[in-house]
C-alpha cells in the first residue's frame, strides 16, 4: 500500500471539510427554530414571534433541514477535494475552492456580524482557516 502526504493545505481543508459536516449535522439535528438572539435581533419577543406567526418555527424547521444537508454535503465535497485535489493539484482546484468558501463560510460569517450574532467570533474561525488553505495551497507551488 502505497501512502502519500498530505500537503498542509489539504489537512486545512480537511479540517474546514469535517467542519462543514459537523455544522450541518448540527442544523439538521440539534438547531432549535429559534435561538435566543433571534427575537432580539427581530426586536420581538419569543412569545409576541409565536402568537403573531404561529407556524414560523415548524417552517423555519424545514428550511433549516435543506441548510444543513446542504452544509453536509459542502463538506463531504470538501473532504474530497482536499484528500485528493489539492495534493495533485488538479486544475481548477484553487478556484473552486475560493469560490465554496466565499459562498458558504464567508457569507456564513459576515452574516453572523452582521445580525450581531452570539457566536460571530466563533464562526469567524472557520472562514480564516478557509482562507489560511488558499494561502497555504498557492505557497504550495
Amino acid at each position: 500500500m502505497v501512502t502519500r502526504r498530505l500537503p498542509l493545505s489539504a489537512k486545512v481543508f480537511l479540517v474546514c471539510g469535517f467542519y462543514l459536516v459537523a455544522l450541518g449535522l448540527y442544523f439538521l439535528l440539534l438547531r432549535p427554530a429559534l435561538l435566543p438572539e433571534d427575537p432580539r435581533y427581530i426586536g420581538s419577543s419569543l412569545e409576541a414571534i409565536r402568537a403573531s406567526v404561529p407556524g414560523l418555527e415548524r417552517w423555519l424547521g424545514h428550511v433549516f433541514n435543506v441548510m444543513g444537508g446542504f452544509m453536509v454535503a459542502a463538506g463531504a465535497l470538501t473532504v474530497h477535494a482536499a484528500w485528493r485535489w489539492l495534493a495533485k493539484r488538479e486544475r481548477g482546484t484553487f478556484a473552486a475552492l475560493s469560490v465554496a468558501g466565499g459562498a458558504s463560510v464567508g457569507l456564513m460569517s459576515a452574516t453572523n456580524f452582521l445580525l450581531h450574532s452570539n457566536f460571530r467570533w466563533l464562526l469567524l474561525v472557520p472562514s480564516l482557516l478557509w482562507l489560511l488553505g488558499l494561502a497555504c495551497y498557492l505557497r504550495e507551488r
